[in-house]
Formats: structure tokens, sequence, C-alpha cells
């Protein structure tokens, strides 16, 4: 390997899309045990590497030299192989300094919370250090000099103004998982989150529930990838690389989700965006009758409606934990505003806004097979539509042209 990545769990990395788009060099993935990564580090066999969870701080025996902001900080997530002579760097922090100005919020003299205790927390409380925020608190699980419990945090520091995750839950694969409840820290001005996969974490979504700003860890990659492969090729990118390359690699991630009544054409034009973009469809209605083996109306019939909805907010779950797909969702899906949360965590919603007269009932569709039904759900569903959705497109057109619509509109995000 010349350049890549080592650490000891990677498959949710998005490190090689994003350095292919930086630069013109091979980048790996190498997961090492405990037992590999020593072998690893005596080797040398590299020119220059990343280095994540769990050997950030363990590399450090192994080197040459350490640089400032790595003495600093205690950790390492960049090593180059000079000769044989290992030199370890810290590009964390320019990478974390970027995803808190991102945030658009001035931190000097603010009552900072870190969340959590490791290496990356310690490149949180540099960088929050480096730009004058007030008072730094950092928490962990169990009581420690140097930092709080949660229990005391809930208890006597009600009056935070800023949170940043620096630790792994609501990680994929477990997306449900916070670390904290924003609601009770009613003084909270913005929130960052060091986690990158899901794009937006449970505790991303609910900063945006409570309108509080936020930044998320996939601003903090990127930006510390170009940092690194400025180290590791001794150069320099220049400004608006970083937006760039954040504007790229978030809109092949994000999923396309659609929304809408029964025959407003979700499946059609989702069948044709993933078709244009090179993404995998996916028909949540389509699923659950596969997993079934059954038409959706003989489930209603058998069933009933609440053992569908069930079955749809687990195909929705499982779905929405992936990227980069186009997603169409049943007409009812929205109704449900756990379906709205997963989705969203990775996923832009579209609502395919078609006229009721447009609208056309079929007996395939339980709830909405005759003129009448079909009347009835619109009216129910149409304010929950637009109130659940990013994007409303207007899709009293043909399929191609709702899709080109899309298309367009992702061009403008």
């Amino acid at each position: 390997m010349e350049y890549g990545l080592i650490g000891e769990k990677l498959g949710h990395s998005f490190s090689v899309e994003i350095h292919n788009m930086i630069a013109d060099y091979n980048y790996e993935l190498c997961e090492l045990d405990r037992a590999d990564f020593d072998l690893f580090m005596k080797n040398k066999n590299f020119k220059a590497i990343n280095v994540t969870i769990p050997y950030k701080i363990e590399v450090i025996p192994y080197l040459d030299f350490l640089d400032e902001a790595a003495k600093e900080i205690g950790a390492v997530n960049v090593i180059v192989n000079k000769d044989q002579r290992l030199f370890g760097y810290n590009s964390d922090f320019f990478g974390m300094k970027a995803m808190l100005e991102k945030t658009g919020v001035n931190l000097k003299g603010k009552k900072c919370v870190i969340l959590g205790t490791g290496g990356t927390s310690k490149t949180a409380v540099a960088v929050l250090r480096s730009i004058g925020a007030g008072r730094i608190t950092v928490v962990g699980r169990t009581a420690k000099k140097e930092s709080v419990t949660y229990d005391e945090l809930y208890r006597d520091y009600t009056d935070a103004e800023f949170f940043i995750n620096t630790t792994p839950l609501g990680m994929y694969p477990k997306n449900e998982d916070a670390p904290i409840d924003l609601s009770k820290f009613p003084k909270v001005i913005a929130v960052a989150d060091a986690v990158y996969n899901p794009l937006r974490t449970k505790f991303l979504r609910q900063a945006e529930g409570l309108l509080i700003p936020f930044s998320s860890g996939l601003y903090m990659l990127v930006a510390q990838a170009v940092k690194a492969s400025e180290i590791f090729l001794d150069r320099s990118y220049g400004e608006g690389i970083i937006d760039e390359i954040y504007a790229r690699i978030s809109s092949d991630k994000e999923n396309i989700v659609l929304t809408g009544m029964p025959s407003s054409g979700k499946s059609t034009v989702g069948k044709i965006l993933a078709e244009r973009l090179g993404r995998r469809f996916l028909d949540t209605d389509s699923l659950i009758e596969e997993n079934e083996n059954s038409k959706i109306q003989d489930i209603f019939k058998k069933n009933g409606e609440g053992y569908f909805r069930e079955l749809e907010r687990e195909v929705i779950a499982k779905a929405s934990m992936e990227s980069g797909l186009v997603i169409s969702t049943g007409g009812g899906a929205i109704l449900n505003r756990k379906n709205v949360d997963a989705l969203k965590q990775n996923g832009r919603i579209y609502f395919l806004d078609r006229p009721l007269e447009k609208l056309i009932p079929t007996e395939d569709r339980p709830l909405s097979k005759d003129r009448e039904a079909i009347e009835k759900r619109y009216a129910e569903r149409y304010d929950v539509y637009l109130d659940t959705a990013d994007v409303r497109i207007d899709a009293d057109a043909s399929p191609e042209a709702v899709a080109d619509m899309i298309c367009n509109e992702r061009i403008k995000e």
C-alpha cells in the first residue's frame, strides 16, 4: 500500500472516494487488528497514511518525529514515510475547526461541551481553545479529574451554548443512538457531530428539529482529508476545494427519497432517476411484497393496516441506513414520523405533488381504490406531504420532465 487509511473497522469509510476526488494517487483501506497493527508499523511499507480509531494514540511510539499540533493534542492521524523515518501530524485539528466554522456561529467566549473523552475529544479541546471559547466541559461515562459525567451534565450544565459529539454514538450501524437529549439545554446556539455516517445523525436531526444550526462530521472528514493530502504530497490546493468536494460527496451519498399520493408517479420517476444517475432503485411497497410473498391488498385483507404499517416501518428503517439510493415510498409512509426521521438521516425528500384530478384510483391500493377514497386520502395527507418534504416538485408533467426537475433541484443544492 502506498497511500491509505489504517484502522480496526473501516467498512463505513468514505475516505477512498474523497481522496480520489482530491488527487491522483491510489488510496486504500487497510483494516488491522492489534497484532497486525504492530507488524504494519514496524514494516513501514507505505508512503503516507491516515490513521483512525483506535490507533491515533497507539501510533505515536512508532514515530521518529511529531509536529507541534500532534504533540499538543496527543493524537496522530497522518503519517508520512520519509526514507523509513516516520513523521506524524494531526489534520483533524484543521478539519474540526472547519466543521465548527461551518455552523456559522462565533463560539468565542461561549460555554462549550465536548461529548466523549477519546482522541477526537482532545482535538476538540485544542480547537475550542484556539478560537477563544469560554468554559470548556468534557463529558464521559465515568467520573474523572478532567471530565464530568452525563448525570452531572444534566444537573449542572444546562446553560451550555454549544455541543460537539466526539463519541461513536449514532454511527452506522447503530444509527438510532444519540449522546444526549438537546431539549434539556435551552440555551444551545449550535451543535456539531464528528460522526459522518449517517450524513445526519439522530443528534443532528434533533438539532434541526429545534432550529439549531449544526454541522456534520462529513465536512470535517473532507477538510481533514484535504489537509492530509497536502501533507502527503507537500503541496497546497488553495481555497474552495473543501466546499467543492463536500458538495460532490454529499450529493453522491444522499438518497433521493420520493413521497406522494398513490399514482403520483413515484415508482416511474424513481426508475428514471436511478438509470440516469447510475443508482440502485428501491420501492418500499415492492420490498414489502417480496418479503411477505404477498400483494399489499392481500396483506391488508389478511392482517390489517396496522400490520402493514409495521412492515413498512421496518423496510424503511433498513433502506434508510444505506446511501446513494433512489427510494420510492408508499403513499402513507409519511404518516409515521419515525419513517420520516429515518429517511432524512441519509436522504432528501422530494414530494411529487400531482393534482388530485390526475390521481387514478386502482384496486391494488387498498386505501385509494376508488375516487371517494383517493379524495379522502388527499385531504388527510396533503399538508403532511408538504410539512415532511425538503422539496416540493410539481408533478403535473411527464415522468421524464419530473425527473428533470429533481435533477435540476439537486444541482442548485
